[in-house]
């Protein structure tokens, strides 16, 4: 029997905030409940990025959580969902994921995907890496998480940002098994 069609979608404050405004929508038209958490540092850099304001994405999502609330549904076991995509991950939440770090409500969530064997999926956002980076990749897949940077594929022929951030917020839930709409699968047989 399958489980709530709920996901969990965490921004914390690193370059790359589109892509979760990507998955925001297409989860909403996957009818996926969505649980949004967002960092200061994210809100931050949002301003940076882009005209939306937190407001307006947090209109995007069922329910929008303070990153300060360790106290929220989705920082229990008990509240089951599909799992968690943290987009973008900065290198402080990848370390703070792959430490087992609670200390927030990202981190805290992402702990409890984990320990549930749920799916968990990063967006690291970060270049070039250093060595204590390798290492908390390297930890967080050994824990059951996926390090998904998101790397622009080539091979769709994106014409606009907007297109390699599609096709890229696309893959990412791939690993969840839900498959959208988008231009640029390869296709089997060419």
């Amino acid at each position: 029997m399958a489980g709530p069609r709920r996901m969990i979608v965490g921004v914390s404050g690193a370059s790359g905030f589109d892509y979760a405004v990507a998955l925001l929508a297409m989860l909403k038209a996957e009818g996926i409940e969505t649980h949004l958490v967002v960092s200061r540092s994210a809100i931050t850099a949002m301003a940076h990025e882009t005209e939306l304001t937190y407001a307006e994405m947090k209109a995007m999502a069922d329910h929008c959580h303070d990153n300060r609330d360790i106290a929220a549904p989705i920082a229990s076991g008990s509240f089951r969902t599909m799992g968690m995509i943290v987009a973008p991950c900065s290198a402080k939440s990848l370390a703070e994921i792959a430490l087992g770090i609670g200390g927030n409500l990202i981190s805290r969530a992402a702990d409890v995907v984990l320990k549930e064997r749920r799916r968990l999926v990063v967006l690291f956002r970060e270049t070039p890496l250093h060595l204590g980076h390798c290492q908390n990749m390297a930890r967080l897949t050994e824990m059951g998480g996926i390090v998904m940077p998101p790397v622009p594929a080539f091979y769709p022929k994106p014409r606009t940002i907007a297109d390699m951030v599609h096709y890229t917020a696309g893959r990412a839930l791939d690993l969840f098994d839900i498959e959208v709409k988008m231009h640029g699968r390869w296709r089997e047989g060419d």
